[in-house]
């Protein structure tokens, strides 16, 4: 079983322009409204992929009623808790070139009360045969180690980790060992402090972060391609050519591909070609949609192995 885990939704506007002129007049060619927010895009990649979530996390007004319709529309199972603030709305405008300007809100403040039902509802879901699926911002008054203790608490009954966070939350996340991690080329330069200018050095770096515990890393690279590491396998996909539509959520697919993969125990090579695949064919599409399955099923085909 699919958990994600997405405390911080939104719903997106995403509007469609052949070029932003900044403090001019701007002409709408397409607009889309949808559930927004990375676990969310994670599930929304395992249904199209044909398998189940469940996804859960905090919603609250009319953005949260909106969310939770689309989501059942879609035929994805939720599970969210209630909270008294109201979702936020982003606004991404997208270019013709495929480049994205995010407007994005802070969300609602959370209490005390509402996040202790996360922490009793996950708890709840938490076994051996379940994988959690962390990823995104935080709203407010959720503290910065939210996602290290959940981790803590999750592992204990034997439930697996998917950790996609940045800055604050990534640090303290690390701290509880997450069985897998999605991290940016430019993430893992400022975790060590440095920056990282060829994929060698992206690996070495990867590579600390497995023998410290994290069981598999993907490293992502702005238009590059991705590493991937384990304890034993470490290698580079460089990235598919693909006409560019929007890069927003294509991460987020990848995210959802390889926990995909998890729930079907597909080999190590096949998971990987499945989110270089995935991930690519989402930037073919408006917003955070999957291309359809035949896009897929020809970039699965073109993914290339690099040894490191």
């Amino acid at each position: 079983m699919i958990v994600t885990v997405t405390m911080n939704p939104a719903v997106d506007r995403t509007v469609l322009l052949d070029h932003l002129e900044k403090g001019g007049l701007n002409r709408i060619l397409g607009k889309k409204t949808e559930a927004g927010g990375k676990g969310i895009n994670v599930s929304k990649t395992i249904k199209a992929l044909g398998l189940k979530s469940i996804a859960t996390g905090l919603i609250g007004g009319k953005g949260g009623k909106m969310i939770e319709k689309m989501m059942h529309d879609q035929g994805i199972e939720t599970d969210f808790v209630t909270i008294e603030g109201n979702t936020r709305i982003n606004i991404k405008v997208t270019e013709s070139d495929g480049s994205v300007t995010e407007l994005n809100e802070t969300g609602p403040r959370v209490t005390h009360k509402e996040l202790a039902q996360l922490f009793l509802k996950l708890d709840q879901y938490a076994d051996e045969e379940t994988l959690f699926v962390f990823s995104g911002s935080v709203p407010e008054g959720v503290p910065l180690d939210f996602y290290a203790r959940t981790i803590e608490m999750v592992h204990e009954k034997g439930a697996k980790v998917f950790l996609d966070t940045e800055q604050d939350l990534l640090d303290w996340g690390l701290e509880a060992r997450p069985d897998f991690l999605r991290i940016s080329q430019k993430e893992l330069g400022d975790l060590f402090e440095e920056e990282i200018r060829d994929e060698k050095r992206a690996a070495v770096l990867g590579a600390r972060l497995v023998e410290a515990g994290i069981g598999f890393v993907a490293i992502t690279q702005e238009g590059k391609g991705a590493i991937f590491l384990t304890p034993d396998f470490c290698v580079r996909c460089p990235g598919l050519k693909v006409p560019i539509v929007s890069a927003v959520g294509a991460w987020d697919g990848m995210v959802g591909a390889l926990a995909s993969g998890w729930e079907e125990g597909i080999s190590f090579e096949a998971g990987i070609r499945l989110a270089m695949a995935v991930s690519s064919a989402a930037m073919t599409t408006e917003g955070t949609n999957l291309a359809d399955q035949m896009t897929v099923v020809k970039l699965y085909q073109k993914v290339k192995f690099e040894r490191i």
